[in-house]
């Protein structure tokens, strides 16, 4: 029979949904890992990371992001050997403003969509630690290669800043225009560059969808949105 080997490290979870905080927490205890504190927002986890000093932080990365890196941040300061997991549903950062290098080095990014089974997070608790020692750079967990490396996720990374950038614009439903005065650029310019945008993604115009609407759609499934 399996038995479960208690790990003694100690785990800080942060998820703002309070249900898969509370199920996360519970299904890790399970398999032996030392929670010693559950944060549902960033001022809680501040708190419980000083009085608790743990050796890990679990943290469900939801947009836009700035807070919880913040967050990261000034913990690594305070402890620089500190591991550093983070879940997300997000395959791209710069989906949400943020990119790799505003992530402490040697932090593991688990891609919630190839999250098969729990042991995944619980190996990657113990080469967290051996990143900061080593002073790896950011890693993405990605098992499986996400059910085979999906085309809409390879596709994703392939996007250029500009292309991202105009990309979220557009998403929060800015027109061309304003995005080129958000620029500093043509309206033309962004015509072309939302062009690109479709024709990479595979999205063609025709009469029965909105061009933008269609992008918008894309953009904030991969922020986790059901896709209809």
């Amino acid at each position: 029979m399996w038995e479960t080997q208690v790990n003694p490290t100690r785990v800080l979870l942060i998820n703002s949904d309070t249900f898969e905080l509370a199920t996360l927490s519970a299904s890790l205890r399970l398999h032996g890992v030392n929670i010693v504190g559950e944060a549902a927002n960033i001022f809680l986890a501040e708190n419980l990371f000083r009085s608790l000093q743990p050796e890990i932080v679990l943290i469900d990365l939801q947009p836009p992001g700035e807070e919880a890196i913040t967050f990261l941040a000034k913990a690594r300061k305070v402890n620089p050997e500190l591991g550093i997991v983070i879940m997300t549903v997000c395959p791209d950062f710069r989906l949400i403003g943020l990119h790799e290098k505003d992530i402490p080095r040697g932090s593991k990014i688990i891609l919630k969509r190839s999250l098969s089974d729990l042991s995944i997070v619980t190996t990657t608790f113990a080469t967290s630690l051996a990143a900061v020692r080593d002073e790896s750079r950011v890693t993405w967990i990605d098992t499986h290669a996400v059910i085979h490396e999906n085309s809409s996720i390879n596709k994703v990374k392939e996007l250029t800043d500009v292309q991202i950038e105009t990309l979220r614009l557009v998403a929060q439903g800015l027109s061309n225009s304003e995005i080129a005065r958000v620029r500093f650029v043509s309206e033309k310019s962004v015509e072309q560059i939302v062009a690109r945008i479709a024709q990479h993604l595979g999205i063609s115009p025709d009469r029965g969808r909105n061009l933008r609407v269609a992008l918008a759609a894309e953009y904030f499934t991969w922020l986790g949105a059901p896709r209809r």
